[in-house]
This record gives structure tokens, sequence and C-alpha cells, in this order.
């Protein structure tokens, strides 16, 4: 049986379903892509990465036809379903989990219609009693019979439940309403409505946000045994390391094809980025060399009336503009506009924190039970554990929201603190101004200065008088960090920090934490960044910290049964 599963999934030959063809696509008159192909197979689990803005989310929604191109054309395989997860998941109000997981998709819900109408004919005596209607009939009720299995139609009910099984979800959650999920769980059972009917690729913007570790463990474990062919966008870089075969680099309007994983795409993108700087320079110096013999040619053609000189001046002109036409003209390497965050911090107390047997209730629930920790000058230590759990809560209770119901709890004397909300909480009172009223007001800074400064962290010129409830979550994430520069801290408390960053971003981020002189707690599900920035994680779980050395790595080869 085995056997047999392993030829049909990855023996069967690889097929292309799906294909962009020369698109180009403008906004506001803004060109968004131009002349851009692509091709998804029927087995790929591709990651389209890209910087914040490059497009990716109308991409998705250009191969399922919600955008039109100004030029080009999407087209895929006759029969071939495609479905679609959005990064913000609405579920039916006044439903249950199961319900809302059981929901069946429009493809399955019109196949069932469909097969229930043939098996109404075939009960008709005007087609039993004719031999060749019956035989007609009875050839479309096979059709639709496949095609009705093929989506799970058969099993549905039961196959819901395995999926949900397989994310993590037990039956004790089936009764939750929808209204209470949180942003993991309707995730979950989005992907679940959606992968029940077994579309043969499926497309998924950010599927990873609002999940746990626990949480993206399981959600790996999912795509991997997903039999259709996969696209996602994400910023998670460990789950594009252990999921994808094909990572897609959309930016500056095209996309950039490589075969393998995201560690893959990092060293082949820059040995090509290195290959392209050196064609450049060497083509460049050979236009300067044949442009300078245009110029000798026509000014010899001048002194002397040659007709011959001015013949080989128009030979190279028509010869370069041949190369123009061609696409032969090799681009300088492009460097993307980074934010220019950095925070300088200072030496403060030896001992930056202390937490001596907190415990802490809220509504009567307790949150603590007490718990001891101590934080170093100069540690890096990250803040794990299951969604719920009070990670969050526990930050707050370090910046004073709330008070111990029992225990200590000790700031150094010199402590400065900068702190970024999970859902850009510190941005609340300021929705209505924009990042540019924001930062005079902080900065207490004439408009030029605060103009210069935002546009170090990447804003432009637009954004900067914009209000900021109109700026996405990235760019919000962004303002966060460049309040935290302002505020000079030597104690980062960090929530979340690198949700709606995109990656290179979060690598910004990175080395600005490593060169940080100071203290830093992150709360944060990137396994990727805790291994790139921590040196210590605390997990809270239960109520309890329990502590571990090194980043989320040793974490796992701590904790993974023997």
């Amino acid at each position: 049986m085995l056997a047999r599963v392993f030829s049909q999934v990855f023996m069967a030959p690889y097929m292309q379903i799906l294909r962009v063809n020369n698109i180009t696509v403008s906004f506001a008159g803004r060109q968004l892509y131009r002349d851009l192909s692509w091709t998804i197979g029927d087995r790929d689990r591709v990651a389209l990465i890209g910087p914040n803005g490059a497009g990716k989310s109308t991409l998705f929604k250009l191969l399922l036809g919600q955008v039109t191109p100004d030029r080009g054309q999407v087209s895929r395989k006759n029969g071939v379903r495609i479905a679609y997860m959005p990064q913000e998941i609405s579920l039916p109000p006044g439903s249950t989990l199961l319900e809302a997981a059981s929901r069946k998709s429009p493809e399955l819900a019109a196949a069932e219609a469909a097969l229930s109408a043939l098996e109404t004919r075939l009960a008709d005596p005007a087609v039993y009693s004719d031999a060749q209607a019956l035989a007609q009939v009875l050839e479309q009720h096979e059709r639709q019979l496949a095609l009705f299995e093929s989506m799970n139609g058969n099993r549905h009910n039961s196959h819901v439940r395995e999926l949900l099984a397989m994310l993590g979800i037990t039956a004790a959650e089936y009764s939750l309403a929808s209204e209470t999920l949180s942003g993991g769980q309707k995730k979950m059972v989005a992907l679940v409505q959606l992968a029940a009917s077994a579309p043969d690729i499926l497309l998924l913007d950010e599927p990873d946000n609002h999940l746990d570790i626990q949480g993206k463990n399981q959600l790996e474990r999912f795509l991997l045994k997903y039999r259709g062919g996969i696209a996602l966008i994400s910023h998670d870089r460990y789950l594009l390391d252990r999921v994808v075969n094909k990572t897609v680099e959309l930016e500056n309007g095209k996309l950039t094809v490589y075969h393998g994983n995201y560690s893959y795409y990092l060293n082949e993108r820059e040995l090509r980025r290195l290959r392209q700087q050196q064609q450049y320079v060497t083509q460049q110096k050979e236009i300067a060399r044949i442009e300078a013999m245009i110029d000798r040619f026509e000014r010899w053609a001048k002194q002397v009336l040659s007709r011959k000189y001015m013949l080989a001046a128009r030979q190279r002109r028509r010869m370069l503009d041949k190369m123009q036409e061609r696409g032969e003209i090799i681009e300088k390497v492009y460097e993307a506009k980074l934010m220019d965050f950095k925070v300088d911090g200072w030496r403060g107390s030896k001992k930056v924190l202390e937490l001596r047997d907190v415990s802490l209730e809220l509504a009567g629930e307790p949150i603590l039970l007490g718990v001891n920790l101590l934080l170093r000058h100069g540690e890096r230590v990250g803040l794990i554990g299951p969604n719920g759990a009070g990670k969050s809560v526990l930050l707050r209770l370090l910046l004073g929201e709330f008070a111990p119901t029992a225990g200590r709890l000790q700031l150094g004397p010199s402590v400065r603190i900068g702190y970024t909300a999970q859902e850009h909480q510190t941005l609340s009172d300021w929705l209505d101004a924009s990042p540019l009223d924001l930062i005079r007001r902080l900065q207490n800074s004439s408009e030029e200065r605060a103009v210069t400064f935002l546009l170090r962290m990447a804003f432009s010129y637009e954004q900067v008088r914009q209000p900021i409830r109109t700026l996405s979550g990235g760019e919000r994430s962004r303002l966060q960090l460049a309040l935290v520069m302002l505020r000079q801290p030597n104690l980062l408390l960090l929530d979340e920090p690198t949700n709606n960053l995109d990656i290179a971003s979060v690598e910004v981020l990175e080395d600005a934490l490593d060169e940080f002189v100071g203290t830093v707690l992150i709360v944060s599900h990137d396994r990727y960044f805790l291994d790139q920035t921590v040196d210590r994680l605390v997990l809270l779980r239960d109520g309890e910290l329990r502590e571990y050395a090194g980043g989320y790595t040793q974490y796992l080869q701590a904790t993974e049964p023997a």
C-alpha cells in the first residue's frame, strides 16, 4: 500500500498546471509587474518572497482571476482547481469551530448538487425506461461521481476531522464559537476548510501568522504531506527551509526563480548578483569603448568629409541599438532600500531586572505562579510558549502596567525601556496623525529633520504624511522601531517584532540587535530569528518559567524525545 502511494505521489511525471505568460499590471499609474512569467507544477512547494509592497498578494489574486492584467494572460490546465487563503481570516459568525471547518467549498457544493441532480434523473421513468437516455445519464453520473470523490466529497466530514487532528485541534475544541477563536486557530480552521476538497493548488498568504511554535511545526507537517501543489507567501525562514523546493523572488516587477529552499536561495542569489555585477562592469567598459569609437569616427568624418567613417559610426550605433532592443544590456545590481535601524544603547545596571517568586492574576485567572527570572546587562533572552500562556502580559508587567499579585519585581536603577507591541498598541493614540506628526512631537524637531529620519526607516515621502491608520502592518512595525530609536533605551522588550516585516527588514533588525549595547527580552515564534538573536530561551507554560541555554535549535535538541 505504502509503495503504491509513494509511486503515485512521487514517481508520477511532473506536470505544469498553472502558467503566467508575459503579464504586465499597473495600478494608479505605477507599473507593478512588467512581462512577468511564472509556472506552478502539480508537486511544487513554492515560496513567493520579496519586500513589503512588491505585489506578492496581488500576484496571488492575479492567479485567481481577481485582478485583470493590462497585457498577457494566466492559463491553467483543464479541471485544475485553486484554493486561496488570505492573510486575514474571517469565519462565518454564529458557527462552531467544526462547522466552520466543515463548510464545503463552492466547487464541492456545486459538484454535490450536480451529482444529486443526476441521481434524480436516474430515478425518472422517462430516463430509466429509455436505454439511450439511461446510458447517457449513467456516463455523466460516472464522471460526476469521479469528480466528487476526487474532492473527498464521499468522506468530507471524516476527512475534515482527520485534517483538524493533523493540525493539533482536538475534539474538545470542536464546539468553540468562531468568534472566540484565536488568530492561530482561525488560520488552522481556514486551511482545513480549503484543503478538505483537495484542490490542485493551495495559495497561502502568510499561513504561519499568529501561530505559536507548536502550531508552526504542525503546519509544516501538514504542508509536507499535502499531495497537491502549494505556493505560499511567508517571512518565516525556518518554514521556508523545511517545506519549499523552489523559491521565487518578486522584486521591481520581476520574478527570479531559484530551484531550492530559502538557504539555497540566499547562497545562489549572492553568487548570481556577483556574476551579474562583474558582467555589468565588463559590458559597460565595452559599451564605453564602442561609444568612444563612434565619437571618434564621427569627428573624423566631419574633419575629412569621409563617408567611410560615417558608415562605420552608424554601423556601431546600430549594433548598440540592437543590443538594447534584444534585451542584451545587463542591468546594474539593484540594492533595495532598507530601513536604517540602529539602537545605540548604553551600559546601565549590571542587574537589569529580577522577578522573585512573582505571581499574577487577571480577572481571577492565574497567569504567573511564583516565577523567578533574572536578566543581566548584555543578555539576549527569548520568551516562548503556547498562545495564551501570558507572554505579552509578562512584558506588560515589566512595563508597570500590572502589579504582581505576590512576589517582587525589581528593575535596575538606570534602566530605560524600549518597547514594541505585538498589535502596534504603542501607536493607538496616534492613528489619525501622520508619522511626521508623531516623530516631530516626540523628537521636538523641524519637519526637515523628522522627514529625513523617517526616510532612513524606509518610508516614502508620501507615506510620512499619510494617517498612521492607513499604513500596512509592516509599515507600522517599522514605525514602532523608529520610536524605539528615539527612546535610546538600554533594555528592549520586543513582542513579536518580526510580525509583518519582510525578510530583508528582519535581517536588518537582527544585525541591529547584535550590535546593541544593552539587554534584550524578545517574545517570538520566529524560530530562525530566535536562532540568530538570543543566547537563552525562557519557556512560559502553565504559569511557570523554565530556562534553556542557546537558541531555538538548542531548545529543540534539549526537548525532543531521544
